[in-house]
């Protein structure tokens, strides 16, 4: 058996065809050094679209079994940073096919080396921006339609672009933050679980109050505004004895924890009324003077 595939494999060699085809594949130009020539042959041009069609397929195999695991609205960012890592991916694999061939690719890098750096340092915070834009896609840490708390300013989350995200505050005005903010400090996503979030009114009354008139009337301030929901949910929690008052804390759910300063101020409203109608006093702070006379 192997003597017949040895005869075959002769055949093919010697035949004319195969002769031509090799001479096909090193037909091509020279240029370059003497000491370091640099051959361009049609085999190495064939290699090379051989590998970019393999690349290619493999890529595209791989954005196609990423994207169905993201949400229809990441689907756009992420064909823009795949768009990126494609072209890097593809100048790579030139690299080293062009170095497997002897041509010396280091001479190429060497020479563009202080270039790059110039480049790098020039660009900084913009590569910043793009990776912390990679990072937000992939992690899923962050959407459209979330509100979000960095650097002590809240907004509600519009765009997400590669570079930057958009968001707009309850005074809507359009907040720009550079991505690469989200790997120098903390974010807080009140809206990551669900739209509707925990709230809390904290209020005193005097000493001496009636303390479970006070907390059916926190209920009942709470419960009956339109936008806090479970009524169930709601909690009443004595805090403490401070120095002047009883403390309080009434605990709710409201719908939209964007807007949420207005139930609460119609809330605190209502606790007022309340509180006026059933002589529940609301105290300031008070503070007992005791003037020691020196006698003489």
């Amino acid at each position: 058996m192997q003597n017949r595939l040895d005869d075959i494999e002769d055949a093919v060699t010697e035949s004319g065809a195969w002769e031509s085809f090799v001479e096909f594949l090193n037909l091509g130009f020279q240029f370059g050094s003497e000491d370091s020539p640099i051959n361009i042959t049609v085999g190495l041009l064939v290699l090379i679209t051989i590998i970019y069609l393999v690349t290619t397929i493999v890529l595209n195999f791989l954005r196609r079994l990423y994207e169905k695991r993201l949400p229809n609205e990441d689907k756009a960012k992420f064909n823009t940073v795949f768009s990126f890592a494609r072209w890097l991916i593809y100048l790579v694999v030139i690299l080293v096919v062009f170095d497997s061939v002897g041509v010396n690719v280091t001479a190429i890098l060497a020479a563009s080396a202080a270039l790059l750096i110039g480049i790098g340092l020039a660009l900084q915070t913009l590569f910043q921006d793009i990776i912390s834009g990679v990072f937000i896609l992939v992690d899923q840490s962050l959407h459209v339609g979330d509100i979000i708390e960095i650097e002590g300013k809240v907004g509600r989350v519009e765009e997400i672009k590669l570079r930057t995200t958009r968001a707009v505050t309850i005074d809507n005005r359009v907040l720009v933050i550079p991505n690469h903010l989200y790997l120098t400090n903390s974010l807080y996503n009140w809206t990551q679980n669900d739209i509707s979030t925990r709230e809390n009114i904290t209020v005193g009354v005097a000493y001496g109050s009636d303390t479970q008139l006070v907390k059916r009337l926190l209920l009942e301030a709470a419960n009956s505004h339109p936008e806090v929901l479970d009524n169930k949910s709601t909690v009443v929690l004595f805090t403490d004895f401070g120095d002047s008052s009883l403390n309080f804390k009434v605990i709710f759910t409201v719908r939209d924890s964007f807007k949420s300063q207005f139930p609460k101020s119609d809330i605190r409203f209502e606790i007022d009324r309340l509180f006026r109608e059933n002589n529940v006093s609301i105290p300031f702070p008070q503070r007992d003077i005791h003037i020691i006379e020196k006698k003489e």
